[in-house]
């Protein structure tokens, strides 16, 4: 039986014994497994921590504001880096899932690699969890948070890794957010994938095709609140289809809803959703968003699919 009181005490100490006197910067998405080791490493070192927020681009509706305030109230130092436009850019001419899972990674430990510098720093946590080790090494889809496991040393960016909740499921995760007292809005909080919205664009990642599928995110969460979903949200096809807007011709995009149970994303289900609520969200996207035409549900388990596209 998991203790989740015991393991912060264990990982508190492992914390400060392997910075010792360093600072360290924790890279803070905003989900439940990054916030979580972002506090774990506050409360082992206190003011020797910086939580950083990168904002690429590809987050949810309002996520940057929703992390700083996060931090702020949890008396963290925090950086905010804006930089949109250089992951759009690096993700310029890809489409193959991996290799824009790649290009996502190199950007995003180069970015805090150039923190880590000005800051003089040379620890870095992250919220990486058993499942994206699992997923990395066997070869099912590169983890962005996955390096040693893998035989990446970090220090080729210029700095250490600390990984408290490597171990860890998500359940877990969150059994420990509760025993640290953070806010539901992030001991429950939906999981969010790092990569973020370029796993939901399949082609090339753009920042109109991120509003496209950021807009649609917005109501599919909504709509799907009541339901008790692991995961809910929307993906961009690169294909178009023909469709009918203000009764003329249109060649538009394609969205498809994804909604699945699960308890540690190692195995997922697809909900069954009803038909009403189904056509209430395919109703709302295609009128919300006009450049979008037609709106498919994915009834896909895992396995055979993952839970991302990408």
């Amino acid at each position: 039986m998991f203790n989740a009181k015991e393991f912060i005490q264990n990982s508190l100490k492992e914390i400060a014994d392997s910075v010792g006197d360093s600072r360290v910067i924790s890279a803070c998405s905003g989900g439940v497994d990054s916030t979580v080791a972002t506090y774990l490493v506050h409360k082992a070192v206190g003011d020797k921590l910086v939580a950083v927020f990168i904002d690429d681009g590809l987050r949810r509706e309002g996520e940057p504001e929703f992390v700083v305030r996060i931090l702020k109230e949890l008396k963290i130092n925090t950086r905010y880096i804006d930089a949109k436009e250089e992951f759009f850019k690096t993700f310029e001419g890809k489409t193959d899932a991996e290799e824009k899972r790649k290009a996502f990674r190199d950007k995003f430990y180069s970015t805090l690699g150039k923190v880590a510098k000005e800051e003089k720093i040379k620890f870095i946590c992250q919220g990486t969890i058993k499942a994206d080790i699992i997923e990395t090494v066997k070869g099912i889809k590169s983890q962005h948070n996955v390096l040693e496991q893998i035989g990446i040393d970090s220090q080729v960016y210029g700095y250490k890794i600390l990984e408290p909740l490597r171990e860890l499921f998500k359940p877990e995760v969150r059994m420990v957010a509760r025993e640290l007292g953070l806010p539901a809005e992030i001991s429950e909080r939906m999981p969010f994938p790092g990569p973020a919205l370029s796993l939901r664009i399949l082609g090339v990642v753009t920042a109109e095709k991120a509003a496209i599928v950021r807009k649609a995110t917005v109501i599919v969460e909504e709509e799907a609140s009541a339901l008790g979903s692991f995961q809910s949200f929307a993906v961009l096809h690169n294909d178009k289809a023909t469709g009918i807007k203000d009764g003329n011709r249109m060649y538009g995009n394609i969205i498809t809803v994804r909604i699945v149970h699960s308890k540690d994303a190692v195995t997922a289900s697809a909900v069954n959703v009803p038909f009403e609520l189904l056509a209430k969200i395919s109703k709302r996207i295609t009128t919300e968003i006009p450049s979008v035409v037609r709106c498919l549900y994915d009834i896909t388990d895992k396995p055979p699919a993952t839970i991302e596209f990408e």
